[in-house]
């Protein structure tokens, strides 16, 4: 039985977490100015020397922007809510706040299996849930608006996502030298989004041509 009101308190929730997480990203930052000026260093090897540090920071932040951008547009299709929906949402915000945590670890060890297969590892629970929200409401006629409803696009796009981070979480942690570069295959989603689109619309075109028929 879902809950007859707006999902905005869980939203406002959210996004307070969310925001939260993103600073947690930049603390380990702010704690290097004191300790390179008490090691003798000057303000550029604040940057120089801490190159690894600070693109963790911003490989974390983009990734959390970008889900947190996805988040926000399967939550416009959302009308209400069920606790289903309220316990897949904050075991998406446990994988949020916890990605600031491997995050510390790439920046400080050397890449290899195990640094790279927990990253990336955190990056498919946070999109496997994802998903696992987007389904819910798609269809679902007590969560999703009649009138804004989840679009099979973005349903088949965020599993598309799921399914190239779980071959890229195998990869950095299976396959030695791989590490963060299997990351790219993330970037194939974009890519490969129109082939699917194009299929499923012939699929939808050839549904209606044999209603119609019928």
């Amino acid at each position: 039985m879902s809950t007859p009101r707006d999902p905005d308190r869980l939203v406002l929730f959210t996004d307070a977490v969310v925001a939260i997480a993103i600073t947690l990203l930049v603390l380990p930052l702010v704690d290097l100015v004191p300790e390179v000026r008490s090691d003798g260093g000057d303000a550029v090897s604040v940057i120089t020397d801490h190159r690894q540090e600070l693109f963790t920071f911003l490989l974390s932040f983009v990734v959390i922007a970008n889900f947190w951008l996805g988040h926000h547009r399967v939550f416009e299709h959302v009308r209400a809510y069920n606790p289903l929906l309220m316990r897949l949402n904050l075991l998406w915000l446990l994988a949020i706040v916890v990605l600031p945590f491997p995050t510390e670890i790439i920046g400080t060890f050397d890449s290899d299996r195990f640094t790279a297969g927990i990253y990336v590892g955190t990056i498919l629970v946070l999109s496997i849930l994802q998903s696992a929200i987007t389904w819910l409401v798609h269809g679902h006629k007590e969560l999703e608006d009649p009138d804004n409803p989840v679009s099979k696009r973005q349903l088949v796009g965020t599993l598309l996502l799921t399914g190239l981070t779980v071959v890229a979480f195998l990869l950095a942690a299976l396959v030695p030298g791989v590490n963060f570069y299997a990351m790219l295959l993330l970037l194939l989603s974009p890519l490969l989004m129109p082939v699917w689109s194009k299929r499923f619309t012939r699929q939808e075109q050839s549904t209606t041509h044999t209603g119609a028929q019928q």
